[in-house]
């Protein structure tokens, strides 16, 4: 071969690109939505074209995707080759891909995002190039069927992570979740690669649901997985496991946790994060790592479930501080404690919430934090924490605040808001208060220096005018003054003149000053007393000036400590007693008295409830009303009552209720309102007369608090005498809402209300029947200058009212809110108003208007010019969003809306307006056409709603739908002209619903939507398409059958349409779908007049495919015996119909065209896998036992079938593929018979004289066999009577197929049932073996008839014998036969194996020598033809045999006549025949080895002279040193086998022998013989010493003479005599290692070979003496424990150091070495002698002797303990 072709066959092994045609073609054929053979025929310029508008739509869905028209989806992407690409290009591509893929993942639901990875697939061969992210990319969606699709396609060369896919890629079924999981907690390559792929999307903003619930999954249950394998009792096992799993799965939920771009990510780690720490038992580090990590990466979205996540981790921590990350970290959250309580219904967050209040405590004591401390107190208040922890906190912040000092708080501001929060909790009056409490007793430290630093009283300490019983009770925070400020203040106060105007008027801005005076003066009664003596207050005056009362009624109605307004209470209270005659209408106290009931304070309440009292036992009748002219400024008061009406109040209105009142704050309302309305409380003047002054005072005051706490009682009022609240409160409702939102907010945070409050309350003035409230209202809401706050009150109360509204108030009312939800500008508003139609109940006027006025919104719409039109066609509309005018635009928005409206609003309950429905569906498909969208949501709103309310049309007869209205067009227009399922999909239910209940509607429309059925909702692999198909079916075709049967039209031709729009929507169908939507089909049709019809179809479009085999099958098989037997007669009569000159129903059903034959053939190749579903058969077996007349019935179709099988056969002779199907169709038929039944009927056509007929009658009876059972007796009774028929078959037939089908049922049946009648079994294998079968020339049939034989003997055993003679011969022959030649025949190799075999397993004495000799020389020939694997393991499986049972005699005859052709054959036979050998001497017994010790001798002498034979030619195979070396071991091992069974007795003379045969067996002059023989006896001897050790040291006798001979003799410069010589020497040295009897000793022994031994350090030159002679001599000295011995060796040692050859002075001194090592101070006994020869050797010429010599004399040192220096010198 050529360089050039060399680099051309490297080329095409390395490059992935599909040379070979056909591999090309099926490589092209791979694709996610075309059928392979559809897709082996498409063009790339196709493949292009139909998937680029996949990738537009996926544009106009989503713009990412654009930038990858430039490259991916470019014109030019259609001549692009990856093959073709540089390294660098294919990098570059495959980041693109995997970027779009990124991008892409989360729409692969969608059609379009499939039909742009279908172009990638087919022109980038992503599949596989980018296995890995494709598989990746879709494994979220691993339960549905497009993964499927995707696994059909993938290379065979998975990624490692990806291999587990495999069963399913063979199956094509959707992988369960639990593998993933399993394959995460097993294998950390695929957690990694589906962790780091969903991280990566994270990071780009590309995540989606499905990924993420993916990764959430799987992660979860591996994680806990993982925790529950790594569980040990060993608890640093078990700290060793959990911190693997940290570090395999730490790094990668701490990137989810801090994956700031995606809020789901973060969401998706919390939960493995938990098993962690609830399963992993982590220590306090990991658990802080872990919050740590979470706190720095959560945002808005993600902290509800943060905080749970977050109290579950802290829930195994100790009771200590959160770090400070995660205290920074809850201070940035609003309304903490409220989160708490949150997630505290689900988790309990106590030791959350202590550890985050001690954290704040320490940043407010480091750092001054004054939100640390609010959100301290707020926690102790939530009610979060137990006792214990409640006063360790308070505790804390008792510490606190010693710590802080001016360098953190320079203002002061610190520590003042933290004594106002320590006396706030000192007072709380629940457990929390009284550990508090409890707390502060415990300090040990000085608790009054603290509240001197602090300016505060944090001890509960007596209020004025209460006893010690409620000393602990209302306590405020008060100021700590000294009484020297506090003394001057109060002098300077007192020089103030008197005012005259009232503190509730706007001028007055004395009040504030007057008021912190006040407050640092109550707490004490001789300031107090002071302070209310100023004349600056007038009190002298108070009755005649507003100042006095005015400031005290501000006072307790203010935002003010507790202890001050019961003070302000009490000075009104001591005035008015100090009054008595004075006379004065003091109705403006009393309504301000009983605002102040409606304080929370308890004591406050009490307080006024005493005023009230004092005023109802000084009032007087007079016209003198305090405060009519200057209270609220110089106006007055615009409404006061009259002496009646103030008495009414007084007496009847408040003072009979006072101490309930006093109760709740919430009482005083609920008594003012219910005395009002109550009738009996006074007359409706009087009454009428309070609830104005009461609206007066709401108009006029200028406090908040009194607004809102009167509006609570009067809002609960609806009208005295007629006369609604909102009459009386409009202007005030006006007022309230001009205030700007900043003054607003100033007011409410003044008075420290909720804003929210007060506008509920305001609004809350107008009634649902007041008409001018309606109107402010809605005025209000339209004003884009109020308040949101105030708009979204107004939205809550018209809901409110809603159902208390009238018809036609809420008809107007939805109008306004229509209005305004469409209107631009006012965006709030907008929201508020559609959400308000959202919520209420819409009734059937206000839709049908919203409805209709969609109409005219239509046509206005539609005549506004556009400033583009773009045209396109009805099926595919582009988007087209620069077109549209904003007159359409709107229109389109509130029609979108309505429509929301209308289906929110439960549909059926309103069908009056499926007319309206219907012209609006129209309306629709116009502006489609303007707008260039499909509309698809709007449509699917329309025809849902519609599908909801055709029910009622059932159940009312009142309700009747016109047929005429052509609403049947209309749906048939939605299913033709849209690509969106949804659509289609709500379009069908309403077919259906229309043909259950009105079906003259619909059925004129119906054929055109079954047609477009199959290109859109059939191919939808969802539940709810599937829902949609199944109604369609069951409630459409029945009525649309029913009417075609009225009218007399053929069924099958009318439906004909019908029919191939489902048969051709079969490949786009899931295919888990398949099977359940064709049997809903034809069981709605009619199973008994279509399914015939819908198999043939099926079987004419997509071919006699396994797959249509199947599908059709089990189609039939679902319906009964005699709907399928009716089905099949139709069926040939369909395919009888094909032949006729004028074809009728094959025509117009599936088209015979010109090829006739080729229809047919498919036809009829579906036939006999139709008569083969398992329900046909069994219950044609049952009810064949049966005499009934549905028997009888079953039985005559079943005639007639047979009947037309068998005359379209006789019609089809001429046609034999045709006719062959027929025969097919036939045996199938046959087969639904019972066994004895079946032979039966064989007997008959078994006479014809069609063979092929009669073979597959024979086939059909095998294939009946193999399913039949051995515990059947009419079976077993049938087939045994029917042996002699098939013999005779065998004998009688010149067919060779036949009788190899006969020979095939003949050993099924004898196999099976052979034992019950040994004698037909006999005589059906005396006929096999006879010339008539085993002789026939035919290949196939000798091969069935050996593999039968093989059978037989198993079933006859010693009944085959007499078949034997004439059966071996032909075997071995035949074996022989089937080794000739170029190519084995390695079947009939295997077949004759197969049969020597079973003889050998079942009869081995059957087996003669020459047999067995023949065997054996074909087994050699086998073994050198190196056959399959197959057929080595059968001639080894036999060899086995006979190894094992065979008559030993018979076998090592054979085996010692086989040697010479087992050795020419080559190292296989030869190492088959030495494994043979040994697996027969382990089988048999010693005395067995022992008797034919001879034979195996000479067998044993045979192997040994392997060598020499190879080398003299005389045996021509070519082995190698190395297999000459594997079979010298081998024959080593098998000799010793036979060894360790024998004796010394018997062995000894085989042992001499051998001697004698390697040392004289050849004449001298073949010296190379000689040497090449002695090799293998002395390799042979080596190991044999060895083995046997010390046991057999004396046979050393034997080699005494021989091994000096050989030493004494050897050449050096021969190779051979070389590595004899070493093989001498190590036989010698194995000997000398395990002599234990003093062998060598012996004089006799030792001088022969001793001297010669010690000779050969002359020859060192020539050899390594460290490999085999200074071991030698070192085992020899060890071995003669004699020290004269010993002596000898040193003195002719140490001669041999004078040698002039440094190779022999430097052996000398090594042996020396291992001498002294091994013997130590016994061989240092010559130490005197050797002292010379050290001496000199010190200054040897060669350095190499020096070293050596020195290297001995420190070996010597070591073993004497002293130094040898003295004795050198």
């Amino acid at each position: 071969m050529s360089s050039l072709q060399e680099q051309l066959k490297a080329v095409q092994a390395n490059t992935r690109a599909i040379l070979q045609g056909k591999l090309a073609k099926a490589a092209h054929a791979k694709s996610l939505i075309f059928e392979p053979q559809v897709a082996a025929g498409q063009t790339y310029a196709e493949i292009y074209t139909a998937c680029r508008p996949g990738f537009d739509e996926l544009c106009t869905i989503d713009n990412r995707f654009s930038p990858f028209r430039a490259h991916l989806f470019s014109e030019q992407s259609q001549q692009a080759d990856r093959t073709q690409m540089t390294a660098e290009e294919n990098a570059v591509l495959d980041k693109r891909v995997e970027s779009f893929l990124h991008l892409a993942g989360a729409r692969l639901q969608l059609m379009p995002a499939v039909k742009a990875i279908e172009w990638l697939v087919r022109r980038f061969r992503i599949h596989e190039f980018n296995t890995r992210t494709l598989i990746t990319c879709f494994l979220p969606f691993h339960t549905i069927p497009v993964f499927v699709t995707l696994l059909s396609i993938l290379p065979t060369n998975l990624p490692h992570e990806y291999r587990f896919l495999d069963p399913y890629i063979r199956s094509l079924t959707n992988p369960p979740i639990q593998v993933l999981v399993t394959q995460a907690t097993n294998h950390r390559e695929f957690l990694s690669t589906l962790s780091e792929y969903m991280l990566e999307l994270g990071d780009k903003g590309h995540d989606y649901h499905a990924i993420n619930m993916l990764w959430f999954s799987v992660m979860t249950q591996s994680v806990n997985t993982m925790i529950d394998k790594g569980r040990s009792g060993n608890r640093a096992i078990q700290l060793e496991n959990t911190q693997k799993l940290l570090l395999q799965v730490t790094p990668t939920l701490g990137r989810a946790m801090m994956m700031r771009q995606s809020s789901e990510i973060q969401m998706s780690s919390y939960m493995p994060v938990l098993v962690l720490a609830r399963k992993g038992r982590l220590n306090d580090a990991a658990l802080v790592a872990f919050m740590d990590q979470l706190v720095t990466g959560w945002q808005t979205k993600t902290v509800p479930q943060g905080m749970l996540t977050l109290a579950c981790l802290a829930y195994g921590r100790a009771a200590k501080p959160v770090s400070s990350r995660v205290a920074k970290a809850f201070l940035k959250v609003d309304d903490l404690v409220a989160k708490f309580k949150e997630v505290n219904k689900t988790q309990c967050v106590r030791k959350l919430a202590n550890g985050t209040a001690l954290a704040f405590v320490d940043r407010l004591s480091k750092r001054g934090n004054l939100r640390a401390l609010h959100e301290v107190k707020a926690i102790i208040e939530s009610k979060l924490l137990d006792q214990m922890q409640v006063k360790v906190i308070y505790k804390s912040l008792l510490l606190a605040a010693h710590k802080i000092n001016d360098e953190i708080d320079p203002a002061g501001n610190i520590r003042k808001e933290l004594a106002s929060t320590l006396v706030s909790l000192a007072q709380l009056k629940d457990k929390n208060g009284d550990a508090i409490r409890a707390a502060i007793e415990e300090v040990d430290f000085n608790i009054e220096e603290l509240e001197l630093k602090l300016g505060a009283a944090i001890r509960p300490k007596l209020t004025i005018g209460e006893g010690s019983d409620d000393a602990m009770e209302g306590v405020e925070a008060a100021a700590i003054e000294e009484r020297p400020s506090l003394d001057s203040t109060l002098q300077q106060f007192e020089k103030l003149k008197p005012s005259a105007t009232s503190c509730l008027s706007q001028e007055n801005g004395l009040f504030n000053d007057l008021c912190s005076v006040f407050l640092s003066a109550a707490i004490e009664q001789a300031d107090l007393d002071r302070f209310d003596a100023a004349p600056v207050l007038s009190r002298e005056q108070a009755l005649s000036n507003a100042f006095y009362f005015s400031f005290y009624m501000r006072v307790w109605c203010g935002p003010y400590p507790s202890l001050a307004k019961v003070a302000a209470l009490e000075r009104v209270k001591n005035r008015v007693k100090d009054s008595e005659s004075a006379v004065a209408d003091l109705q403006a106290v009393a309504i301000y008295a009983a605002v102040a009931l409606a304080d929370p304070s308890k004591k406050v309440r009490r307080a006024a409830a005493d005023l009230i009292a004092v005023l109802k036992a000084n009032f007087k009748d007079t016209k003198t009303v305090w405060g009519s002219k200057d209270l609220y400024g110089a106006n007055g008061l615009s409404h006061t009552l009259d002496s009646a009406a103030s008495k009414c109040l007084l007496e009847s209105v408040l003072l009979p209720s006072l101490e309930e009142a006093v109760t709740h704050e919430d009482q005083v309302a609920i008594i003012i309102s219910s005395a009002l309305e109550n009738s009996k409380t006074g007359d409706k003047k009087a009454r009428l007369a309070i609830l104005k002054s009461f609206c007066a005072h709401i108009t006029e005051t200028p406090l908040l608090t009194v607004k809102l706490r009167l509006l609570g009682v009067v809002n609960q009022i609806r009208s005295i005498s007629g006369t609604y609240r909102t009459d009386l409160l409009l202007d005030m409702l006006r007022s309230w809402a001009a205030i700007t939102t900043t003054e607003a907010t100033e007011r409410v945070t003044l008075e420290s209300l909720d804003e929210t409050a007060l506008d509920r309350a305001a609004v809350e003035t107008a009634v649902p029947s007041h008409a001018d409230g309606l109107e402010l209202l809605f005025q209000l809401v339209k004003d884009p200058e109020t308040r949101p706050t105030l708009v979204a009150a107004i939205f809550e109360r018209i809901a409110k009212m809603w159902p208390s509204m009238k018809s036609q108030a809420k008809l107007s009312t939805a109008n306004v809110m229509l209005e305004l939800s469409q209107s631009p500008g006012h965006d709030a508003a907008a929201v508020e108003a559609a959400d308000l139609l959202r919520k209420v109940d819409l009734t059937t006027d206000i839709l049908l208007a919203f409805v209709d006025s969609l109409q005219y919104e239509d046509r206005m719409a539609s005549e506004a010019p556009t400033n583009k039109r773009r045209r396109t066609s009805t099926a595919t509309l582009a988007v087209n969003t620069n077109g549209i005018s904003p007159e359409l635009d709107k229109a389109i928005k509130k029609m979108n809306f309505v429509l929301e409206l209308v289906q929110g609003s439960k549909p059926e309950n309103h069908p009056e307006l499926l007319p309206s429905l219907f012209t609006t569906l129209t309306d629709i498909h116009h502006l489609r056409k303007l707008v260039g969208s499909e509309l698809g949501y709007m449509q699917t709103l329309v025809l849902s709603s519609i599908d909801a309310m055709i029910p009622a049309y059932d159940n009312n007869k009142d309700l009747t739908i016109d047929a005429s209205a052509g609403y049947g067009d209309v749906l048939a227009a939605c299913v033709q002209n849209t690509s969106s399922t949804q659509v289609t999909n709500e379009a069908l239910l309403v077919v259906a619903s229309l043909a259950r209940t009105a079906p003259d509607v619909v059925l004129q429309s119906v054929m055109p939507i079954f047609t477009f059925m199959g290109s859109s909702v059939l191919r939808q692999a969802d539940n709810y398409s599937q829902s949609v198909v199944k109604k369609t079916v069951q409630q459409v075709i029945p009525p649309l059958i029913s009417t075609f049967r009225s009218k007399g039209r053929n069924l099958v031709a009318s439906t004909k349409d019908l029919l191939a729009s489902f048969v051709t929507a079969y490949e786009h169908i899931p295919p888990t779908r398949k099977r359940e939507i064709f049997i809903s089909l034809v069981e709605n049709l009619g199973p008994d007049d279509f399914l015939f019809a819908v198999l043939a179809m099926f079987v004419d479009r997509y071919g006699a495919t396994d797959e249509m085999f199947s599908f059709t099958s089990y189609i039939m098989s679902r319906f009964s015996v005699e709907i399928q037997l009716h089905s099949l007669i139709k069926f040939l009569d369909l395919v009888n119909d094909i032949f006729k000159p004028k074809p009728a129903l094959s025509t117009s059903l599936i088209g015979t065209g010109s090829d006739v034959d080729k229809t047919a053939l498919k036809q009829l190749a579906l036939l006999p896998h139709l008569l083969s579903n398992n329900r046909l058969k069994q219950e044609i077996t049952a009810l064949a036992e049966r005499d009934d007349m549905e028997s009888v019935k079953i039985r005559d179709s079943y005639a007639k079938l047979l009947e037309g099988i068998l005359a379209l056969a006789s019609s089809l002779k001429t046609k034999k593929v045709l006719y062959g199907r027929c025969g097919d169709a036939l045996a199938k038929l046959l087969n639904l018979l019972s066994i004895s039944e079946f032979i039966k009927s064989v007997d008959s056509l078994l006479e014809r004289p069609d063979v092929g007929l009669r073979r597959k009658v024979l086939q059909a009876l095998e294939l009946r066999v193999d399913k039949e059972s051995t515990s059947d007796p009419k079976s077993r009774e049938a087939l045994l009577a029917f042996l002699p028929q098939l013999t005779a078959v065998i004998r009688e037939s010149d067919d060779m197929n036949y009788k190899h089908t006969a020979v095939t049922c003949v050993d099924k049946i004898s196999e099976k049932y052979g034992k019950k009648d040994l004698d037909a079994v006999a005589a059906a294998a005396q006929t096999i073996a006879g010339d008539h079968c085993l002789g026939q020339s035919s290949q196939s049939l000798r091969l069935m008839a050996l593999l039968c034989l093989a059978s037989l003997v198993d079933v006859l055993q010693d009944g085959i014998v007499p078949v034997l003679p004439v059966a071996i011969p032909k075997a071995l022959g035949y074996l022989e036969e089937s080794l000739v030649g170029d190519k084995p025949n390695t079947e009939l190799h295997n077949a004759s194996y197969a049969f020597m075999a079973a003889l050998a397993q079942h009869i081995p004495y059957m087996i003669s020598g020459a047999s067995l000799d023949r065997l054996l020389a074909c087994s050699n020939a086998s073994a050198a033809a190196e056959l399959d694997q197959e057929s080595a393991r059968n001639r080894s499986h036999c060899l086995q045999l006979l190894a094992k049972l065979v008559d030993a005699k018979v076998l090592y005859t054979a085996l010692n006549n086989n040697w010479a052709t087992a050795a020419n054959a080559g190292y296989s036979a030869i190492t088959e025949f030495l494994e043979i050998l040994g697996l027969a001497l382990d089988k048999h017994s010693r005395t067995v080895v022992a008797k034919h010790t001879n034979i195996l001798s000479e067998i044993f002498t045979k192997t040994l002279d392997l060598r020499r034979m190879v080398a003299t030619g005389e045996i021509k195979a070519e082995l190698s040193v190395a297999q000459l070396e594997k079979i010298d071991s081998l024959i080593i091992q098998t000799a010793l086998k036979m060894i360790y069974k024998l004796h010394d007795a018997i062995f000894r003379p085989v042992f001499s022998k051998l001697i004698e045969w390697g040392w004289s067996g050849l004449p001298k002059s073949d010296a190379s013989g000689r040497t090449l023989r002695l090799v293998s006896l002395y390799t042979f001897l080596d190991a044999f010493f060895e083995a046997l050790k010390s046991i057999i040291t004396n046979y050393a006798s034997y080699i005494v003479d021989s091994a000096s001979s050989i030493l004494s003799g050897t050449n050096f410069a021969d190779a051979n005599e070389k590595l004899l010589w070493q093989r001498v020497v190590c036989t010698l040295t194995t000997c000398f290692k395990h002599d234990q009897d003093g062998f060598w000793q012996a004089p006799s022994h030792y001088n022969a070979v001793a001297p010669v031994l010690i000779e050969q350090f002359l020859h060192a030159a020539h050899f390594d003496a460290t490999e085999e002679l200074i071991p030698a001599v070192v085992e020899l000295a060890a071995a003669v424990d004699s020290q004269e011995h010993r002596k000898e060796l040193n003195t002719s040692l140490l001669k041999h150091l004078e040698s002039s050859v440094v190779a022999v002075r430097l052996a000398v001194i090594k042996v020396q070495q291992g001498l002294t090592e091994r013997l130590e101070e016994e061989w240092l006994r010559g130490l005197a002698e050797m002292l010379p020869r050290i001496s000199e050797l010190q200054d040897d010429e060669d350095e190499g002797v020096e070293r050596e010599n020195a290297r001995w004399i420190v070996g010597i040192e070591e073993k004497l303990g002293e130094s040898l220096d003295s004795m050198l010198q």
